[in-house]
């Protein structure tokens, strides 16, 4: 090994580069550093949702404002030129379809017999096969909230009252001037405007109908979103308010009637007559249990001789009512509510000693059971009593 004679011998003979010092850097961000960091979350969210942020909730109205805000500066819109992957500094409008392109051909580029072959994709469905996008419309401030913010109170207040309950939203028709909760947030369908007719398509693929709503939030927004979207958001995470008990007998009135091909099953109303041999429920005439079912009362009622609701004996099945697009345990209570005055109340005990107190059994004629639930169907019931002592229905 040669000997080093100078400091530069040293220097120059380090090949390791041990010597090798690297200039500290500061670990502070530049402005254009921040500006570029801040924008790549904008195009996150944009790969992660294939849609701009829209003012939805506070996270998105965030990126929204950034967004619109570097779209009116130049000078930030130059140095973020490179990072815009996805056009997003360009407002512009968007094109949904092959249609809106065709349908924006104004100097009639387009417009030629040849091309039309082009358009016609192959194993694909028709685009009037597919059923329209989820549609989130933008949620508006209300001028005037004050009328909306007096009957959310209200509700708030039948809830806390038990006048109105929450129930798991698991599908079904979507009722006008009913209450739902939306991930997390209370809402008021005020109306529906169907603007497309439910119908079967040549694939054989059912499309139902669908239309605008008028969504009212209790934090002062408002919303059209489309009736299918609202009903897939409230499947996925949403509940039903129940109407109040105060306005049961109105809201049956309103929805009970009109049966189409739209319309879903809900369950079973049913009357049955007991075949006990006990002496305590074989005497008693005109003795009737009035239930709901939501399966068929053939099944329900199979294993009868060992349910207490059924006396444990085998029953008799006299009368039974499929409904429609209703809560059938509302039509049932509201039932029982207008027969309560002949509603059996007597403990009966069975062959083993063991006590039954028979629910939902009745000591009135079938003709007035069949009476008062063809009132309740067309919607007079609130119009009418049960006359206990003669055992009929009369007009209040």
């Amino acid at each position: 090994m040669s000997k080093k004679k100078t400091l530069n011998d040293i220097f120059n003979d380090d090949e390791f580069g041990i010597l090798d010092s690297k200039p500290k850097v500061s670990s502070m961000k530049s402005e254009d550093e921040r500006l570029i960091e801040s924008f790549q979350e904008i195009n996150a969210f944009f790969e992660k949702h294939n849609r701009e942020p829209e003012a939805n909730n506070v996270t998105e109205f965030k990126l929204l404002a950034r967004l619109k805000s570097l779209r009116t500066d130049a000078k930030k819109t130059e140095i973020l030129k490179l990072y815009d992957t996805h056009n997003l500094l360009t407002a512009k409008e968007k094109i949904k379809s092959v249609d809106d392109i065709l349908l924006d051909d104004d100097l009639g580029i387009l417009d030629i017999d040849d091309t039309s072959e082009i358009f016609k994709l192959k194993n694909v469905p028709n685009s009037i096969d597919r059923t329209e996008t989820d549609f989130v419309a933008r949620r508006k401030s209300i001028k005037d909230f004050e009328p909306y913010e007096s009957i959310f109170k209200k509700t708030h207040k039948e809830l806390k009252e038990g006048k109105r309950k929450l129930i798991k939203y698991v599908g079904g028709r979507l009722q006008p001037k009913t209450y739902y909760i939306l991930d997390g947030v209370m809402l008021y369908l005020e109306e529906v405007d169907f603007h497309s007719e439910a119908k079967t398509l040549e694939s054989g693929k059912r499309l139902r109908k669908d239309g605008r709503t008028k969504c009212i939030f209790e934090n002062g927004t408002s919303s059209n979103m489309l009736y299918r979207s609202l009903e897939k958001g409230l499947y996925k995470n949403g509940q039903v308010i129940t109407h109040s008990s105060d306005t049961d007998d109105e809201s049956l009135r309103k929805n009970v009637n009109a049966v189409n091909e739209e319309d879903e099953a809900s369950g079973w109303i049913y009357v049955l007559k007991s075949k006990s041999t006990n002496s305590q429920i074989a005497s008693i005439n005109n003795l009737y249990k009035i239930g709901y079912s939501t399966i068929p009362v053939l099944d329900r009622i199979k294993n009868a001789t060992k349910e207490a609701t059924y006396l444990k004996a085998e029953v008799q099945i006299i009368s039974t009512f499929q409904c429609y697009n209703m809560n059938t345990q509302k039509f049932e209570n509201l039932l029982h509510r207008f027969l309560a005055l002949a509603k059996l109340n007597v403990d009966i005990f069975d062959e083993n000693g063991v006590r039954i107190t028979p629910r939902e059994w009745f000591v009135v004629p079938i003709e007035v059971i069949e009476k008062a639930i063809e009132l309740l169907i067309i919607g007079e019931i609130i119009d009418y009593k049960l006359d206990a002592l003669n055992n009929i229905i009369v007009g209040k």
